[in-house]
């Protein structure tokens, strides 16, 4: 079954809005931010995209209440970059991507970076392929 929140009870009815939705609202505001190299997902995330479905929740854990949502990120950083710089600015974009769009009150946005990402990594990510 899957979770939903409650968020507003209207005179036409009630808002609902998936768990897994605003996972992704944080999930692609996270992506967006400069020096982020990507989301770092587990063994499904990768099993998923080569499959050809990209998991935009890879990578994000959301709690939500019905009035606040707690956010954890695990994400891979390019080399070079100041990581706290980067973390700070995923953190007040996820906040106001989700504030916006769902009008939920974000307590925390944690980011657990995961991993660097070589240049040469980069290219060849970018290169591989199955079929040629």
């Amino acid at each position: 079954m899957e979770e939903v929140l409650e968020q507003e009870k209207t005179s036409l009815g009630t808002i609902k809005i998936a768990n897994q939705v605003v996972a992704i609202i944080a999930g692609l505001a996270a992506s967006e931010v400069e020096g982020v190299a990507g989301m770092s997902g587990g063994l499904a995330g990768g099993i998923a995209e080569l499959l050809g479905r990209k998991d935009l929740t890879k990578g994000v854990k959301v709690e939500v209440g019905e009035k606040e949502a707690a956010v954890d990120l695990y994400i891979a950083v390019n080399f070079g970059v100041r990581i706290p710089d980067v973390a700070i600015q995923v953190q007040e974009n996820v906040k106001r991507a989700i504030e916006t769009m769902t009008g939920l009150k974000v307590v925390e946005v944690n980011v657990h970076v995961q991993g660097v990402v070589f240049p040469q990594e980069a290219k060849e990510e970018e290169t591989a392929g199955r079929v040629r």
